[in-house]
């Protein structure tokens, strides 16, 4: 079905489950639309000119026409309820607790996402509205302690097979869609919240394939090149990949050496007289 569909290929632990629900949701839409589309030909023959020349504005009065109604009705509340909010109170509420996920915090900027990681010491560091800039578009501390190790790139989302994900995702301007097709992601950035997005990779990216973060918000007139990339490491390969992107640790300051008095010239091969308690003792 996924094939028919034109689905990408399903590389999270979730996304079974969104894939059942988009299935039948297209099953039932294809239904309505056969079954709508024979009806539609049906009243062009049933209520054809020449058998029907004078009009009637009373309407069907049989009760096919309104149990179909029911019967769709009923159909798509089962499909809300049975499916829709079920995966949606999973993917919302159980939001995993953060010493236990990979943390990753996305701002989103037209036309462009920002990728921040925590470094090596786990932490963030400090953020704020007054540091954001052209060099600066996180608005990253550079005087906080934690921000030394912090990694920051710009449409490249790295992330590790087999480990929960928490998302902090954010934007700077105007709302955008952060979308991750195959991850079987997609949540609205909204300017002024951060909201977070959890999920789990099942698979690394195959090689020689490029995965795309896509915006599926229209956030203004260069929308279509808001475009980024992501991929999935084994574990070992997202240490190795966050190793080598670390930032240099700040110099350390070179230490101050206290240098020895100079003797007087003056002074030079003078014995020092003693003094008068000296000569009391003797």
């Amino acid at each position: 079905m996924e094939n028919l569909l034109g689905l990408p290929i399903d590389a999270s632990t979730h996304g079974a489950q969104i894939d059942q629900l988009i299935n039948w949701v297209h099953v039932v839409m294809a239904v309505l639309f056969v079954g709508w589309g024979l009806y539609f030909l049906f009243v062009l023959w049933r209520f054809r000119a020449k058998k029907n020349p004078v009009a009637s504005y009373e309407g069907a009065k049989g009760k096919f026409a309104k149990g179909t109604e029911v019967a769709v009705a009923v159909v798509e509340a089962v499909l809300l309820i049975a499916f829709a909010v079920p995966a949606w109170a999973k993917w919302t509420q159980e939001i995993p607790e953060e010493a236990d996920a990979v943390r990753i915090r996305v701002v989103s900027q037209q036309f462009a996402w920002n990728i921040h990681y925590p470094g090596a010491d786990g932490v963030f560091g400090n953020t704020s509205p007054t540091l954001v800039g052209s060099a600066n578009v996180i608005g990253l501390d550079s005087e906080d302690p934690f921000s030394h190790d912090d990694i920051v790139t710009i449409n490249q989302l790295h992330l590790p097979v087999g480990k929960q994900i928490l998302i902090g995702l954010s934007s700077l301007d105007v709302i955008h869609s952060f979308s991750l097709p195959q991850m079987r992601v997609k949540q609205d950035a909204v300017p002024g919240m951060r909201i977070p997005v959890q999920f789990e990779a099942a698979m690394t990216t195959p090689e020689g394939e490029i995965w795309n973060i896509a915006c599926a918000q229209l956030c203004g007139n260069s929308h279509y090149r808001m475009k980024g990339y992501y991929t999935i490491h084994s574990q070992a390969d997202y240490e190795a990949w966050l190793r080598e992107n670390a930032p240099e640790p700040p110099a350390a300051p070179e230490p101050v050496v206290d240098e020895p008095m100079a003797m007087d010239e003056s002074t030079e091969g003078d014995e020092v007289a003693p003094s008068e308690d000296a000569h009391a003792a003797e």
